[in-house]
């Protein structure tokens, strides 16, 4: 199986958890796990490439939520830095199944917000 997939889609996720001041050991844990099991995701479905990167994103985002709780800032990554006011809330990736070419958009006002792996740029 060719890995450069699982690498590309771990860089693009490790940008964007490094933007939003969230790269460290803990999250980086997670980003691991995840790349682990969309790495057997894909070589069951091959075809699944192109999805790679927006479902890792994905997994990343449930288990921060899962390990940090929804309440706290760890837990709602990425948090939506567009909206002024209003509720503190996360982004999510569309489309729904992580790609192809997936996208942060805004849970709130359904603005699309960055690529995935450009959320500091």
């Amino acid at each position: 199986m060719d890995d450069s997939v699982i690498f590309r889609a771990r860089a693009l996720v490790l940008s964007d958890l490094q933007a939003r001041a969230l790269g460290t050991p803990d999250s980086v844990t997670l980003l691991e796990d995840a790349c682990a099991e969309r790495r057997w995701w894909l070589g069951q479905w091959p075809e699944g490439a192109p999805f790679i990167a927006g479902l890792v994103a994905q997994d990343v985002q449930d288990a921060l939520a899962d390990r940090f709780g929804r309440r706290a800032k760890e837990g709602l990554w990425p948090v939506c830095t567009r909206c002024e006011g209003g509720p503190v809330h996360s982004l999510h990736i569309e489309p729904d199944l992580g790609g192809p070419d997936p996208t942060w958009v805004c849970e709130e006002s359904g603005a699309v917000v960055a690529p995935l792996g450009a959320l500091g740029g």
